[in-house]
């Protein structure tokens, strides 16, 4: 089991804010850091200094970083257009020598659409538009050098693209999905992912959508293995009154996640990851939401993942 650092600084955290919690995650010795691609804040929050570009930071940390993996959970289909997203990711692996993970989903918070400008088509045209989206974004990657790539899509068009710049990993970066629709989701999944996440459901319902990713791989005949991955958020103390302190820290409490979340003691926590490990979960996102509690990282480190 790989423990990676999620994070949501569209809740409100500056760049310097990310770059100490990537390499303090670094150092710990966690796989990844992740973090989300949003524009606007949820909830009572301020949300202040105000939203940072994901792949702005992720070029950033690249330089900044020379182990971690780095990557998105997930990019917003809706904000990019295909070709310079591969372009941006590219990059970006190239910067990093090759530690770019790439997750991207069709984009579902309607509200920071309209505060951007962003146009917020129906769920049925985000879906065709992702699927395009992955195929223009691979396809560019994958083309051989000194050949173009060419796409005639109901959304998308491109026509003897030079295909470039290309990533560091060749045929670029692992490709993530997302999600727990029963249908669509899963055949996107079995048709294009290298991995398949599960977002914030307890373990039970995880579960049921790992069985529906591989049925729909049995279905479509795949026989190249996929990583499935989980994301929770999590709350860890040495007692109950720590615990308490970093619930109340996220506006959260303690009963409501140690239910929906990875919440208790470093015991209660080792022994929640390993139900999902019993699943096939290979990958597990913590979402950490309180950015400036970097002793939470290291209780972490030294409690959690030193026992996985």
């Amino acid at each position: 089991m790989r423990l990676r650092i999620f994070t949501e600084p569209q809740q409100g955290a500056s760049y310097e804010t990310l770059l100490s919690v990537a390499k303090a995650a670094e150092d710990l010795g966690f796989d990844a850091f992740f973090r989300s691609d949003h524009y606007t804040k949820m909830g009572d929050v301020s949300g202040e200094p105000g939203p940072t570009d994901s792949w702005v930071t992720l070029g950033a940390l690249a330089r900044e970083t020379s182990r971690i993996r780095l990557g998105t959970l997930v990019t917003a289909g809706t904000f990019r257009y295909p070709g310079p997203l591969a372009i941006s990711v590219a990059q970006v692996d190239q910067m990093s020598g090759g530690r770019v993970d790439f997750g991207i989903g069709t984009g579902w918070f309607e509200e920071e659409h309209a505060h951007y400008g962003i146009p917020f088509p129906s769920l049925n045209e985000r879906f065709e538009r992702l699927e395009e989206q992955i195929r223009i974004v691979t396809g560019l990657w994958g083309t051989p050098e000194g050949e173009t790539f060419s796409f005639d899509g109901e959304h998308y068009t491109l026509t003897d693209s030079p295909a470039l710049p290309k990533p560091a990993q060749a045929g670029g970066p692992p490709v993530i999905l997302g999600g727990f629709g029963p249908k669509r989701t899963p055949r996107l999944a079995a048709a294009y992912a290298d991995e398949y996440n599960v977002p914030f459901h307890q373990v039970e319902d995880t579960g049921g959508a790992f069985d529906r990713v591989r049925a729909a791989c049995q279905e479509a005949g795949r026989t190249k293995p996929i990583v499935y991955s989980a994301a929770q958020v999590v709350c860890c103390g040495r007692d109950e009154a720590e615990i308490a302190r970093r619930a109340e820290a996220i506006g959260r409490s303690v009963d409501e996640l140690r239910q929906n979340g990875l919440a208790g003691t470093p015991a209660e926590v080792v022994e929640k990851i390993g139900q999902f490990g019993e699943l096939g979960a290979e990958r597990l996102y913590l979402q950490v939401l309180d950015l400036s509690d970097l002793e939470h990282l290291e209780l972490l480190a030294s409690e959690v993942l030193a026992k996985l």
